[in-house]
């Protein structure tokens, strides 16, 4: 649960949370949100060509259903299902519920055997982390929303620098992939994962949001994971 909020330079809230006190507490996926998200997906992004099931799930029950590339979309696609089983606290009951993903390169390994490697799988996990995120915290999550991989920050797995995980809105997919309305009373928000560095987290925090966005979007960075792609806040030197 977060028990105290600081304010960064830019004035945004930075939220600590301190470690976890309650006890593991099984969970099963709702069968209604599993089948809703799938057809969600097959309508707005393509037919999964399978479904990673948890066999032990802590607090949700999160699946990640994997998209295949084709010709249209040359890259995998990594969406969850189960975040949005349990309600956020949200300053809008319109925010309440959420799912996350990701993009990955078409040669990146995707598969049980691959994931042993972490330097395969930590896009994955992050996902479930995010997942699980707001419900451990009784918190919430949306775009712009930033959560780093330690403190200080270190790098997701050895063959990247990347450190911190960023929320946005899905960019590669069309704007009736953002929302599925499953009842009246339960809206479910799709949001992107987009991995930062350390010097862009801090600039974040310095300079604010939408500064950072703007960065970003010049250099098109979007949900495709590029793990060596420019550093938008890297300072360069020259020497005279």
């Amino acid at each position: 649960m977060a028990h105290d909020v600081e304010r960064s330079e830019s004035g945004a809230p930075i939220y600590i949370h301190s470690p976890r006190e309650r006890e593991f507490e099984p969970a099963i996926g709702d069968e209604q949100t599993i089948e809703c998200v799938s057809s969600h997906i097959r309508k707005h992004v393509g037919q999964p060509k399978t479904v990673f099931h948890e066999t032990v799930s802590d607090i949700v029950h999160v699946d990640v259903h994997w998209v295949a590339p084709t010709p249209d979309r040359n890259y995998h696609t990594l969406v969850t299902s189960g975040m949005s089983d349990r309600e956020m606290i949200a300053p809008e009951p319109s925010l309440r519920f959420a799912e996350l993903m990701i993009c990955l390169p078409p040669t990146w390994p995707v598969s049980q055997q691959a994931f042993q490697d972490e330097r395969n799988y930590w896009p994955v996990r992050w996902l479930k982390i995010l997942a699980r995120f707001p419900h451990e915290n009784e918190t919430w999550m949306f775009a712009s929303h930033t959560v780093p991989n330690g403190d200080p920050p270190k790098p997701f797995a050895k063959n990247t620098k990347l450190c911190c995980a960023m929320l946005f809105l899905p960019v590669l997919f069309d704007e009736g992939f953002h929302t599925l309305e499953v009842s009246a009373e339960k809206t479910i928000r799709f949001l992107s994962l987009i991995p930062l560095y350390r010097e862009e987290m801090d600039f974040k925090l310095r300079e604010g949001f939408e500064p950072l966005l703007d960065r970003l979007e010049s250099q098109e960075v979007t949900e495709f994971l590029a793990i060596d792609r420019r550093n938008v806040c890297k300072k360069r030197w020259r020497l005279f």
